[in-house]
């Protein structure tokens, strides 16, 4: 039995509608053009905290108990996700600590402490933050909120899924990044539910490929190492309940390199006059790049974020390979 279905998603749309931004789809002639499909973005660099996970963690924070929820709670992130968490937290009125990498970006570092709650650095990979984020909740009795293999959390992304359909009925497919699962597995569950036919395409870094990895292999596989401006999506390995839903629904992971993922985002800035984080960008490479496989398609690119540290852009506009 899936991990979330429909209905889990249209009861986390009911339960944080009054929270969030709905987020407009965008139309790119530019890409179309270069990828020989017909393209739209979905912004959610333009949501609260500047990324889609301000959907699942208020989801996850709207539906605990309140006992539960007053008594705190805790997270593990590489910073989207403790942003969202912060803030909901903030919103609801309860305490929050975030456990972030050691070499988190500055820039999310910064947003999650101005939304009040406590840092703490520990480790590099998600599987170390995470474990110590388990820790400190059972510690302290406060309720964890797992970045991406909640079916709260899972749910919540799914509700961008809802926002796609209703603003293009007539998808044929689209393109969403991979980390650990949360996102794409709640938007391929909201898809599929609307129209089987549509076709889900994964995203993901060549030097972070563990969702590529095991479909491939059909079952989890862990990555030792990671290294990609794409913090976002370091993921050591797909989520127990989050790859089941890739397995069913995902019909190819694209890789993309280090190069076309800064391209990308200097393109969405450049011609689309957004700014969008490496993550966040990862569709827009790979069509830019050349590795979705369709033509002449009806398709969203998903754009997951839009927190980036400024200071490194402008080491890539001032590259001139770029």
């Amino acid at each position: 039995m899936p991990a979330i279905t429909i209905q889990d998603i249209y009861a986390a749309r009911d339960r944080i509608k009054d929270y969030i931004h709905v987020t407009d789809l965008h139309s790119s002639r530019l890409l179309g053009d270069i990828s020989g499909n017909r393209v739209f973005l979905k912004p959610e660099n333009f949501q609260k905290v500047g990324a889609f996970k301000f959907r699942g963690a208020m989801n996850a924070l709207l539906a605990v108990d309140p006992e539960v929820r007053k008594r705190g709670v805790v997270t593990g992130s590489s910073g989207n996700h403790g942003q969202a968490v912060a803030r909901a937290a903030q919103i609801l009125g309860v305490p929050a600590t975030i456990v972030v990498p050691q070499d988190a970006s500055s820039a999310k570092t910064r947003a999650i402490a101005a939304y009040g709650a406590k840092l703490e650095h520990f480790g590099t990979s998600s599987v170390e933050r995470i474990a110590r984020a388990k820790m400190l909740a059972q510690e302290e009795g406060k309720y964890f909120v797992h970045p991406f293999d909640d079916p709260l959390v899972m749910a919540g992304q799914g509700t961008a899924g809802l926002e796609i359909y209703r603003d293009l009925p007539s998808v044929e497919a689209v393109l969403v990044p991979c980390g650990g699962g949360g996102l794409i597995s709640g938007v391929a569950t909201a898809l599929k539910a609307c129209n089987p036919d549509i076709k889900i395409y994964g995203v993901e870094p060549e030097n972070s490929n563990s969702t590529y990895l095991s479909l491939r292999k059909g079952k989890r596989v862990p990555l030792d190492t990671i290294v990609t401006v794409a913090d976002g999506v370091r993921t050591a390995i797909p989520g127990e309940n989050t790859f089941p839903i890739e397995r069913e629904y995902v019909e190819e992971v694209l890789l993309v390199s280090e190069e076309a993922i800064k391209k990308a985002v200097v393109f969405l800035l450049e011609r689309c006059k957004m700014l969008v984080e490496p993550s966040g960008a990862l569709s827009v490479a790979a069509l830019l790049s050349g590795v979705f496989p369709e033509k002449n398609r009806t398709l969203v690119g998903f754009l997951s974020g839009g927190n980036l540290d400024v200071r490194q852009l402008s080491r890539w506009i001032e590259d001139a390979s770029l």
